[in-house]
């Protein structure tokens, strides 16, 4: 088949290009960011430009088989360019699949369109109350969505937990820059929420699930995230024993510690946002029964078994991504004061 991966140079844009270039099929990325890796770039399509372009994206759409819609601005992104590529772009690309007659369009959303919520586990059809910009537009984007799959559409919308694993920087690089110095890493509160994770092939797996199976199946909203975890605490921990310096996870009051955190953020002096530092002392886990049961689900690794693993990638391949920073999660964010903190851990 033929798949136009939007956000093909991203985190998960590039984990699943290989994923699919395995099963043997042509793939389409397309990104506003250069397509820059050795191992791939001559063996898939490369389309550089932006998903709010309308004639660029019912162009690129032609003779695709299946979108799957992985592109977004990030929450560290200002609202408005969040706001028109998270719902203005997706708009583009459903109106062009619509046109194109594009057989699946796979939406990669998110559970943070669960907002803070008061219950767990979360599931598909609980109350929807996004946290910022980023949560919000995610719900307007599955809305979007919607529409076209009341058009008669496939459009199967996958929810996932954060995932990590090869190629993952962005907030995990402070946990895993620290754990390679031999420091301890902070928590926000005690560290006893369970707070689920979920590894990139894991969604990988799910994704292709949505792919392949039969539509009347695949053509509805699932959650996708690990199965097996543990405490924020204990899973995190995991990182600093596979660093070997017998560092441990330390506890911060969590009240002090988040207004000093907003604080800093309105100041621009720490790369956490409210949706990171107002959730990490909460329980946050989604209820994974409906994919297991209709698709088939089964996920490989546990939140240790993910983190160290992305771990272990980023003390290979540290060198590459040494001095570079940004606002995606395929580099480090700019700890700013945080660095600093360091000297006390």
């Amino acid at each position: 088949m033929k798949f136009l991966i939007t956000g093909g140079a991203g985190f998960l844009g590039i984990n699943l290009i290989r994923y699919l270039h395995s099963k043997g099929h042509e793939i389409y990325s397309l990104d506003i960011v250069q397509f820059d890796y050795p191992d791939m770039n001559d063996k898939i399509n490369i389309i550089t430009g932006d998903i709010r372009n309308k004639e660029l994206v019912e162009n690129s759409l032609k003779d695709i088989d299946i979108v799957v819609h992985t592109a977004a601005a990030l929450p560290l992104y200002k609202p408005e360019d969040i706001f028109s590529t998270d719902i203005n772009g997706t708009k583009n690309l459903l109106e062009a699949s619509e046109k194109n007659k594009v057989k699946r369009f796979i939406q990669i959303s998110s559970t943070a369109v669960y907002g803070i919520p008061d219950h767990h586990p979360l599931k598909e059809e609980d109350k929807l109350d996004g946290v910022g910009p980023y949560g919000k537009s995610k719900i307007a984007a599955e809305e979007e969505c919607l529409k076209y799959r009341a058009k008669g559409m496939c459009i199967p919308i996958i929810r996932p937990k954060s995932f990590v694993g090869p190629e993952r920087l962005g907030v995990f690089d402070l946990l895993y820059d620290w754990a390679k110095d031999g420091k301890g890493f902070p928590m926000i509160g005690k560290g006893n929420n369970k707070y689920q994770l979920l590894d990139v092939e894991d969604l990988c797996d799910a994704i292709y699930l949505c792919a392949t199976l039969d539509e009347k199946i695949v053509n509805d909203t699932f959650n996708i995230g690990a199965k097996n975890f543990t405490t924020m605490k204990e899973d995190y921990q995991a990182v600093l024993d596979s660093a070997g310096f017998g560092k441990k996870i330390v506890g911060l009051p969590e009240k002090p510690i988040i207004l000093t955190l907003r604080f800093l953020e309105a100041l621009h002096l720490s790369p956490l946002y409210k949706w990171v530092y107002e959730t990490a002392s909460k329980d946050s886990f989604v209820s994974i029964e409906k994919a297991e049961k209709v698709l088939g689900y089964k996920p490989k690794y546990s939140n240790k078994d993910a983190l160290v693993r992305n771990y272990k990638w980023y003390i290979e391949h540290q060198n590459e991504f040494k001095n570079k920073s940004g606002v995606s999660h395929r580099v480090p964010w700019k700890q700013g004061i945080l660095r600093l903190a360091k000297v006390f851990f």
